[in-house]
């Protein structure tokens, strides 16, 4: 079982993982070992509470398809366990990303004081760069 936070946790029937071949570079190792884990986990089908689902649909994420289907596929490390406890992980984060609530942006108006220091440094900048300018003979 997969434990997201106190009250939601996700039951392991509910994520498919499966040993693939790791891509690229590693050896002969690389060749004959499923060390790579691929995990599919349906947002829809899943024990989550409504408003999580969602919040995780809404994500802008890649690992999301449009069918609400998380794929992570984890092949960072030599061992399918290692693979296993990181794609495990990867899903967590992103379902506590999804439960967490963005606080709402309060637009806020600049001081008198600051805004007074603001123009005297662009005035202050601007002599600085009359100052580079072409000196003409007379």
């Amino acid at each position: 079982m997969l434990h997201i936070s106190r009250n939601i946790s996700i039951h392991n029937h509910e994520i498919e993982l499966l040993a693939i071949r790791a891509q690229g570079a590693g050896g002969q190792n690389v060749n004959k070992v499923a060390s790579a884990i691929h995990l599919r986990f349906d947002i829809n089908a899943s024990s989550l509470p409504d408003i999580c689902k969602q919040r995780l649909q809404l994500l802008n994420d890649a690992r999301i398809s449009k069918d609400g289907v998380v794929i992570i596929k984890a092949q960072q490390y030599r061992t399918q366990e290692q693979n296993r406890l990181d794609a495990l992980e990867r899903l967590r984060d992103l379902i506590k990303k999804a439960l967490t609530v963005q606080k709402a942006r309060k637009p806020t108006k600049a001081t008198q004081a600051s805004e007074k220091r603001r123009l005297e440094s662009k005035v202050r900048q601007s002599k600085i760069k009359l100052l580079r300018g072409k000196v003409l003979d007379n």
